[in-house]
């Protein structure tokens, strides 16, 4: 059955390194906060685990915003939030399209290829994504650069840009649920809370969560 799909490798760069430096039980543990992280973002923003590939994963949605959202929310996390250890960081490939759903729960294309092949050539600490995607990049989601890439088993080099949050700046201010740092120009969405004071939000999903939370009682 042919659909349409979004698709991100994720992978843990310098893993084979801390595996040598720091022995496989700081790796394990290492690889297990990554895999914690992960689980907690994609349940939030509806992003489907597909696959654990070792020291990897590849994430699925039918969406794009989403699994843009996931990407550049991890990749805040571990690079800035998390103060990862030195020999680690992670990197990540993004593409969407047509692919063939085999067998309920496997994906063959040219796009998940490509996905895959933008994930290994990526710099430690990058996100490159294919030009398919990039009309979903959230407004807190931020496109560096853009260069062609010549990628293995691929006839003509893909243009891929290098995505990140847009987080700089000292008026942005945390989202309440997921902790991004957002300006006005570059929330999603915009609520007030009992004091009438301006909350921003990365998204829908975000303010939604919020606006359900049981009131604080004071004590």
């Amino acid at each position: 059955m042919r659909v349409h799909r979004s698709f991100a490798f994720v992978d843990v760069s310098g893993f084979t390194a801390l595996t040598e430096l720091e022995g496989d039980e700081r790796a394990v543990d290492v690889l297990t906060a990554f895999r914690v992280l992960l689980r907690d973002i994609c349940s939030r923003r509806g992003v489907r685990i597909a696959k654990w590939l070792g020291d990897g994963v590849m994430l699925v949605c039918v969406q794009t915003r989403p699994l843009l959202e996931a990407v550049l929310e991890l990749h805040y996390v571990v690079g800035v939030v998390s103060g990862p250890v030195e020999t680690v960081s992670i990197r990540s490939g993004v593409n969407a399209g047509e692919v063939i759903l085999m067998e309920g729960d496997d994906y063959i294309g040219h796009c998940v290829n490509v996905a895959a092949r933008l994930c290994d050539l990526a710099p430690a600490g990058e996100a490159l994504a294919a030009p398919a995607v990039m009309e979903h990049l959230p407004s807190w989601g931020l496109s560096v650069s853009e260069s062609h890439i010549s990628l293995r088993g691929v006839e003509r080099p893909v243009p891929a840009s290098s995505i990140r949050l847009a987080h700089d700046g000292p008026d942005a201010t945390l989202d309440p649920i997921c902790g991004l740092p957002l300006t006005h120009d570059t929330a999603e969405e915009i609520a007030h809370d009992v004091r009438g004071s301006v909350v921003l939000f990365c998204s829908p999903g975000c303010v939604d969560t919020w606006r359900r939370r049981p009131p604080r009682t004071s004590d």
